[in-house]
């Protein structure tokens, strides 16, 4: 997958980011914070997993699906490959 090696720096930042906002969420429950505050922690891991899924499904529309120079074959191998992701997140 070129473009995510391409991306790797910045994926790596986004998912270093997400690992301290899990580890966040071990810490407010660890100091028996009140639900509520644990559950905008909860949140906030939510927001940025969500945001990462995004931009790697854009990335492989992008470089899957969408690009002038693949072949019909390799457009539908790509949506097919987009959908089965899909699928298995939104379960």
């Amino acid at each position: 997958m070129t473009h995510t090696v391409r991306e790797k720096a910045k994926l790596l930042i986004r998912v270093r980011r997400i690992r301290g906002q899990v580890e966040a969420i071990e810490r407010a429950l660890e100091a028996e914070l009140g639900c509520a505050d644990v559950l905008r922690v909860i949140a906030s891991v939510r927001g940025a997993v969500n945001g990462l899924m995004a931009e790697v499904i854009e990335d492989h529309i992008r470089c899957h699906v969408t690009a002038p120079s693949l072949a019909a074959k390799q457009r539908d191998e790509g949506g097919d490959d987009l959908i089965e992701v899909i699928h298995a997140y939104l379960k």
